[in-house]
């Protein structure tokens, strides 16, 4: 990590009157985008976000990064993103602490054999070294497992994990190291359209928000002042822009709808945890097919691990609850009893952005020409971001054709859900 790495926290006050380049979301993907384009060339590069960077699910998220897909665009998309995760900490001067470990998928249920023993064959015919394993092989990998039930396994040992927020810190440093003016507590009230064209984007503060929040949760008698300091009036802005992106994850059906184009990803709540630090035992991210479940040991030696719930309809809660410590706690420890006597330090809810398919929603909508999409992740865009953002900034910058972002628009839903569906989610 280099010496003279600060955490960026962006700048609060209003942004400038114009933007060649408006990117609304400072999660990973935005500012990979934002990092990307400005490394081509292009000048005048706005980043906003309505809160603070991390505070989304750039932040909340496992960090896990693999090529295990079930379509072979996916999975060489994720071959593109592993190599700029192994080369990031050099690239960019921040530890993200990334390590092939590999990712072990459990299966307990007969009915997702052949479609595993299709992913496998698919994904190594990208050349990605993928095995199916039996019970005795997984017990070789990781051999602490209870594997009752287990019936079969991938594994694919180039898979890994890394440390999410200096992955998002270092995308964010470089970009303003290249002249990106990166804005956080600015939140979008309005668009002005021309046509079939964005003109301009109201945007007003949030700052005020973030200190009364601050100042309610820490009991701060000092709270006035604070506010003081922020600003009596929290500022207003209009800036004109020559093309935008949304990049705002599980909030981009409500941008979208702004502008009056229908999106149909939706938010659903995932929690996950972190223990306390136990003796290194476990290599692989382990997950078990349809079971929402997927733990690994950081090189701290915490068990962080997630686990969605089927039950839970869309919404934005974000909030942490006892019925997922309960679930985790059950399946986890069947998997591994060890786990049962471990004190967990902390849990936390956030975001997927969930589309009908599993497939992103990339590109231009018909009825707004200069506003690019870049959502319906369903969970995995922290780990795609990288690859994504470099092809987007071809693309807006260079004008390259990029056949992912043609078969992934978001005009594709006006027929109905397409075949060609992503089913390698976890969660």
């Amino acid at each position: 990590m280099s010496a003279h790495f600060a955490l960026p926290a962006g700048d609060r006050g209003p942004p400038p009157d114009h933007a060649e380049l408006l990117i609304i979301g400072g999660g990973i993907m935005g500012l990979a985008v934002a990092y990307n384009a400005a490394r081509l060339g292009q000048r005048n590069i706005v980043v906003v976000d309505r809160s603070y960077l991390c505070s989304g699910a750039s932040g909340r998220n496992g960090g896990g990064v693999r090529m295990q897909w079930s379509t072979a665009d996916n999975v060489r998309l994720m071959q593109s993103s592993v190599e700029i995760c192994k080369r990031f900490a050099a690239d960019m001067g921040i530890n993200v602490w990334f390590r092939q470990g590999g990712y072990l998928f459990l299966c307990r249920d007969a009915r997702y054999l052949g479609p595993l023993e299709h992913n496998v064959k698919v994904q190594n015919e990208c050349g990605v070294p993928t095995r199916l394993l039996d019970p005795a092989d997984v017990q070789k990998i990781v051999p602490e497992l209870r594997l009752d039930g287990v019936i079969a396994a991938s594994y694919n040992p180039q898979d890994g994990v890394l440390f999410p927020w200096p992955f998002v810190w270092g995308y964010a440093n470089r970009a303003i190291e290249l002249g990106v003016k990166v804005h956080t507590f600015a939140a979008v009230e309005g668009f002005e359209l021309d046509g079939d064209r964005i003109r301009a984007v109201q945007l007003r503060s949030t700052e005020r928000d973030r200190v009364r929040s601050a100042a309610i949760s820490e009991h701060n008698v000092e709270e006035g002042v604070e506010l003081r300091q922020a600003g009596e009036a929290p500022w207003r802005k209009t800036i004109t822009a020559t093309r935008v992106i949304n990049a705002t994850g599980a909030w981009s059906p409500e941008l979208a709808q702004l502008v009056g184009v229908s999106i149909p990803n939706r938010p659903y709540r995932h929690e996950i945890l972190t223990t306390e630090p136990l003796k290194a035992f476990l290599t692989p991210m382990v997950t078990i097919i349809g079971e929402g479940i997927y733990f690994s040991q950081s090189m701290r030696g915490e068990i962080v691990g997630g686990m969605g719930d089927p039950e839970e309809p869309s919404s934005y809660n974000m909030s942490s609850s006892l019925g997922f410590l309960r679930r985790f706690a059950k399946t986890a420890t069947q998997l591994l009893p060890q786990l049962g006597n471990v004190q967990v330090v902390r849990q936390w809810g956030g975001l997927y952005d969930v589309s009908p398919d599993g497939r992103p929603i990339l590109g231009e909508a018909q009825r707004v020409q200069n506003l690019t999409f870049l959502s319906g992740f369903t969970g995995h865009g922290f780990m795609m971001a990288p690859a994504i953002g470099k092809l987007c900034a071809e693309r807006l910058v260079r004008g390259e054709r990029v056949p992912y972002f043609e078969e992934n628009g978001p005009d594709r839903f006006l027929g109905g859900i397409a075949e060609n569906k992503e089913t390698m989610i976890i969660g």
